[in-house]
């Protein structure tokens, strides 16, 4: 049988040819892989007859890709002039081969001219040194968010996977699992990482553990698997949570049994991740209540528990004390005030080598297909023994982390050139062999005895913010926003939620994040709301000429800021804003506050400090940590205050008579002569 390692040379002329030219043109060799799969599926769409459902294009797609990468390695039998002929005797051959990984894949039904188009396509893709998995590219192409995405499943793309592969670092002899598998890419990629360190195949095979809860795609990830290492694989059709015993593989007694656990477990709020019997079974399941002292006590079971929280703890109890996990997790996880007992029971029974904050694009696969979700990489090696808060003398001193702004494609899913999970790997490398290596956003150390209140999201602790603000301190008083409230000179409030059947009820406007724009409020009558609704919430939110509107959650908006006017006061703002008042302006100016808030210093720390709540960003209380530069001398603060006060001004103006100039077109006794025109703008409306 043929190792796993072993890739024979191609004998294709087809293939030597079209090299031939590509070479013969300087063209690029290097082919988009999703871009070909997506004119494959078109073509079968539009072209085919027999089906146009995706899925029963991806399953004689798949077929192909079967054959094509059994080809490529193995070389093609060039005595056959029918390419249904040739992939139905590969198909066979497989089956009777591998049963238990291909005796579900029937033979091809597509003809000899539509699977000669499909192959034509498929050789332009060197399917045995890919970026990406072409099994789970494939699927995701076909299938898409409609399908995968409301189950939570997401197919981690192939430079993540093997960054995690090549950091955990499996070894041979040593027993992997995924306890939720999908189409098999942690599998193949360990498979392969095992090859290049010399272990034989069935060593691989009988080494290799994967799980998932559907049938299709533990299918798959069998066939995936198998087409690496040409043995049975070890993949099965169960509930990792609930371990029913229905393929003679009882994952209970399997506890603790395993040295590496690579996983991307589905991550989703509204996933009904278990029954309340099985719930009862976790220690997550439970309510966790945190004491004053920090330490969480464990409650009543609960009704519900996303998946990624039980995937948590069943991770680490499958592996054995001293192995090493490899996780992908949705930052909200590390990060959030609602799961800070998820992080505390994670760090107590395991220590955390290394977490890297990956691209909001990572699991992008297309404009619409995918999340945008942001993830993280974990990289944790499970305790001998459960610790309480001694953890931190037993650890390592530092966290490696890591904040990737590139993941080799963009947030439609082309791929570009910029990626960088390879320096990231480079760097985790370096660390751990004790050499020397330059900290950036690729690779920085944190040390554990700052880590704040169990958060352990990269990007809260980006070491830029840290050097720029030090830059600062001979210049100016650094001083935190929780210090300015503390001292009586600042308070914040947050708006309400009117319901949109208020929308267009009225003509006072409701001013969302949208609507906060270049230090001002755009008043968009398209969300006016009537004279009562006004009423109802106007005493509680209080708007007052000189406050400042800030937007607390979102996507790309956190942070910004506008300045109200009086002619802005008559209002309502929703809950997704802040609202900033200066108690004492002789002071602090609200025209200094809405510049130093909105300098580059602190929106980066508004940038490091706002975390992911499933897919909706938040700055949230950690508004409170900001520090703010006040420059140290008075004659500069008051050349800024100066300065945001006549911008402001100039603009509010102009936009004021703007606006008396479209009413005079239609309302004549707005007209004023020209010799009043220029200060009319503050008269009320």
């Amino acid at each position: 049988m043929t190792s796993a390692s072993h890739t024979p040379a191609r004998s294709t002329s087809r293939k030597t040819a079209r090299q031939s030219i590509h070479s013969t043109l300087a063209l690029p060799l290097a082919v988009d892989t999703k871009d070909t799969y997506r004119q494959i599926r078109n073509y079968l769409a539009g072209q085919w007859v027999g089906a146009t459902r995706d899925e029963a294009l991806l399953e004689e797609v798949f077929k192909c890709l079967i054959c094509q990468i059994w080809e490529q390695r193995h070389g093609r039998d060039g005595h056959s002039n029918s390419v249904q002929a040739r992939y139905n005797a590969l198909l066979q051959e497989l089956q009777e081969l591998l049963p238990s990984s291909f005796e579900q894949r029937t033979m091809m039904r597509l003809d000899d001219q539509h699977l000669s188009h499909v192959e034509a396509l498929l050789d332009d893709i060197d399917l045995s040194n890919l970026q990406r998995d072409p099994v789970g590219d494939l699927y995701e192409v076909f299938t898409g968010a409609v399908v995968r995405g409301q189950e939570g499943q997401f197919f981690t793309p192939q430079n993540a996977v093997e960054l995690l592969v090549s950091l955990v670092n499996p070894q041979p002899g040593e027993r992997v699992i995924d306890p939720a598998c999908g189409a098999g890419g942690f599998l193949s990629a360990t498979a392969r990482h095992l090859a290049a360190q010399g272990a034989d195949a069935h060593n691989i095979a009988s080494h290799l553990f994967g799980i998932d809860k559907d049938e299709y795609l533990a299918g798959l990830a069998a066939s995936h698997l198998s087409l690496v290492t040409l043995q049975k694989s070890q993949v099965f059709c169960e509930d990792s949570l609930a371990w029913p015993q229905d393929q003679g593989f009882e994952l209970d007694d399997q506890m603790g049994a395993f040295d590496v656990v690579l996983a991307n477990p589905p991550f989703g709020a509204r996933i009904v991740a278990a029954s309340p019997e099985v719930l009862r079974r976790f220690d997550l399941g439970h309510k966790w209540t945190a004491s004053k002292s920090g330490d969480y006590f464990k409650g009543a079971a609960l009704d519900g528990v996303p998946p990624q929280v039980l995937f948590i703890e069943r991770c680490l109890k499958l592996v054995r004390p001293g192995g090493r996990l490899g996780l992908v997790v949705p930052e909200s996880l590390l990060s959030s005030r609602s799961t800070r007992h998820v992080v505390d029971y994670m760090m107590r029974h395991a220590q955390v080598q290394a977490v890297f904050g990956m691209p909001e694009s990572l699991f992008k696969t297309s404009g619409k297909g995918g999340t945008h979700t942001k993830t993280c990489l974990l990289v944790l090696h499970k305790r001998d023994e459960v610790l309480g808060d001694e953890r931190e003398n037993r650890d390592e001193p530092f966290v490696f982390m890591a904040e990737a702004q590139w993941c080799g494609h963009d947030s439609r899913g082309k791929s570009i050139p910029h990626d960088d999970l390879p320096a990231i790997a480079s760097k985790f490398a370096l660390w751990r062999k004790g050499e020397e290596w330059h900290q950036d956003h690729t690779g920085y150390l944190v040390p554990r005895e700052e880590i704040v209140t169990d958060v352990l999201a990269p990007r809260y602790y980006d070491p830029g913010v840290a050097v720029e603000m030090a830059t600062l301190r001979p210049t100016h008083d650094l001083v935190s926003v929780a210090q300015l409230i503390e001292d009586g000179l600042l308070k914040i409030t947050t708006g309400d939620e009117v319901g949109k059947m208020a929308y267009g009820t009225g003509s006072i406007p409701f001013v969302r994040t949208s609507d906060i724009s270049n230090w001002e409020v755009k008043l968009d009558p398209k969300h006016g709301v009537s004279e009562g609704i006004y009423t109802q919430y106007a005493g509680k939110q209080d708007v007052r000429e000189g406050d400042l509107l800030m937007v607390r959650d979102g996507t790309y908006l956190i942070g910004t800021c506008a300045y109200i006017t009086r002619y802005d006061t008559k209002i309502l703002y929703q809950s997704h804003l802040y609202k900033l008042r200066v108690t004492d302006p002789e002071k602090l100016s609200p025209f200094l506050l809405l510049a130093m808030f909105s300098s580059e210093p602190v929106q980066k720390q508004i940038k490091a400090k706002r975390f992911t709540q499933d897919i909706i960003d938040s700055l949230g209380d950690r508004i409170r940590e900001l520090v703010l530069p006040f420059p140290k001398d008075a004659n500069h603060r008051n050349h800024i205050t100066r300065t945001v006060a006549k911008a402001i001004d100039d603009r509010i103006e102009a936009r004021e008579l703007a606006r008396l100039a479209c009413l005079q077109i239609v309302a004549p006794s707005f007209w004023l002569p020209e010799s009043d025109a220029q200060p009319s703008a503050s008269r009320e409306r």
